[in-house]
């Protein structure tokens, strides 16, 4: 008999006390938790039109139109004349037919394919020439 209560108290003080254990998972947690920062990235939000719904633009000569083509060529046009420039002539161009006529709209019209990234910088050079608003159009590929 004095073998079994020996082994029986052993069984006992064997036992895994895992409280401090959770309580440091809980602090980990609650710490992760709260020194996570959630980043809110700002951006544009542009609908591009869809390939299936195209309309003809309309050249008016109030328009200063951008059309940029699905291979990166830019064409600027306003009243009748049509010039293939830079990205870096986007701005000199819009300047020049501004001054011209302070009411023309500026429209960028993207190719479906085009690199939406040469869209938004011919946007901001749009604004930069003086354009007040830009609108956005697509063109047949």
């Amino acid at each position: 008999m004095a073998r079994r209560r020996r082994f029986e108290k052993k069984a006992e003080e064997a036992e895994i006390d895992i409280t401090p254990m959770l309580d440091m998972v809980f602090i980990m947690l609650i710490f992760f938790i709260v020194s996570t920062s959630f980043v809110h990235v700002s951006g544009i939000n542009v609908n591009r039109p869809s390939s299936g719904k195209q309309h003809k633009i309309v050249k008016q000569s109030k328009i200063v139109l951008i059309q940029i083509q699905n291979d990166g060529s830019i064409k600027v046009s306003f009243g009748g004349g049509n010039r293939t420039v830079q990205l870096s002539g986007v701005r000199p161009e819009v300047e020049k037919d501004l001054a011209s006529n302070p009411d023309a709209q500026v429209v960028v019209a993207v190719s479906p394919g085009a690199d939406a990234g040469l869209m938004v910088e011919a946007i901001d050079r749009a604004k930069q020439a003086g354009a007040k608003q830009v609108s956005l159009a697509s063109t047949e590929s």
